[in-house]
């Protein structure tokens, strides 16, 4: 090979600098959840044109990258999703733990189930998925599952429920005491019996907690923090409960596709969001936690002192891996029998 000059090596250096440090990024993003301001930021710093386009789960999400073709760099799984896609082979492992900004990441978040050690996404939004009661209409204990699967007589015919399988089913065990994803037959048995017995007390299945509860619809509702959050703007007698039994807690990831056409955009961007005042643009707009330390002093002033993102010390908050097959193929008999 031929030898170059350190003036050669130079200029081809910069020329590599300069060629990630300007052009595109394709971002595939849940809809609602991504702030202008902090795209502008990112384009205005790295002259690189972002273009955004939305989802509303992680199914059609990932149904659409396994496709083929999509022109997405960058998309934003959830926990459970982050591990399927890298079982599939659908996602770069683009080290964000040797970045320069991953000294921000708060420990508690490097190794979760889904990467271990950072090697191929930096969070986005972190939440969990509780509920949400008008404590006007209802005065007893909140901090209970038995507010939604036992609930009390004013509560009865005012409960909305998360139009979510899983989400449901994981909350019905949480409260029975069973582990999450159980396979026991007889445990399983309880839970359908369990939701068949709640579900009169139910108004409606919808994923709209926020609209639900703000029209004074219904007066509870499971609904994640940042939701609740929002919902509570335009209701002020509502509060979050944090059941003793625990809760699901939930990771949203920025994560970069297998060979994306502008790698090293997204791994810049990918960067730029383990800065502690763009993390907290991301929460200002969204209204969850982030996983960087720092971001806090960012906040808004509400939203950092807010009852739902503050959680009491000593609270229960569980990631969990994807159910097995089997297990889904049981909880899916549930919910069809529920859904009757």
């Amino acid at each position: 090979m031929k030898k170059l000059t350190s003036l050669a090596i130079a200029g081809l250096l910069l020329s590599a600098s300069t060629s990630f440090a300007a052009g595109e990024l394709h971002i595939y993003n849940w809809g609602n959840y991504t702030s202008p301001d902090l795209i502008k930021k990112f384009e205005k710093q790295y002259d690189v044109k972002v273009t955004l386009d939305t989802y509303d789960s992680n199914e059609s999400m990932m149904a659409k990258v396994k496709a083929g073709g999509s022109g997405y760099d960058i998309v934003v799984p959830s926990d459970y999703a982050v591990d399927i896609m890298k079982k599939d082979g659908l996602l770069e492992a683009t080290e964000p733990n040797k970045m320069e900004n991953f000294k921000n990441m708060k420990p508690e978040m490097v190794n979760l189930y889904y990467d271990e050690g950072r090697h191929y996404t930096v969070p986005w939004q972190i939440g969990i998925t509780s509920l949400s009661v008008d404590t006007g209409v209802y005065k007893g204990d909140i901090d209970t599952w038995a507010v939604i699967f036992n609930p009390p007589a004013e509560l009865k015919g005012r409960i909305n429920v998360l139009d979510d399988m899983v989400s449901v089913i994981h909350a019905a065990e949480h409260y029975k005491g069973f582990k999450l994803c159980t396979s026991d037959k007889a445990e399983l048995k309880q839970i359908n019996e369990l939701l068949l017995a709640a579900k009169p007390a139910w108004r409606t299945f919808s994923y709209d907690g926020i609209t639900l509860l703000q029209s004074k619809d219904v007066d509870a509702s499971i609904i994640w923090d940042g939701a609740a959050y929002r919902a509570r703007a335009n209701r002020a007698t509502l509060k979050f409960g944090f059941p003793k039994e625990g809760v699901e807690g939930f990771v949203d990831n920025v994560a970069v596709l297998k060979g994306a056409k502008n790698m090293e955009n997204a791994k810049l961007f990918q960067n730029f969001i383990m800065d502690p005042e763009n993390a907290a643009m991301i929460s200002n707009f969204a209204t969850y936690s982030n996983g960087i330390t720092g971001s806090e002093k960012f906040l808004d002033k509400d939203l950092g002192a807010s009852a739902e993102l503050k959680r009491p010390a000593d609270f229960k908050v569980q990631f969990s891996p994807p159910c097995s097959a089997e297990v889904i193929e049981l909880y899916n008999k549930i919910w069809t029998n529920l859904r009757k």
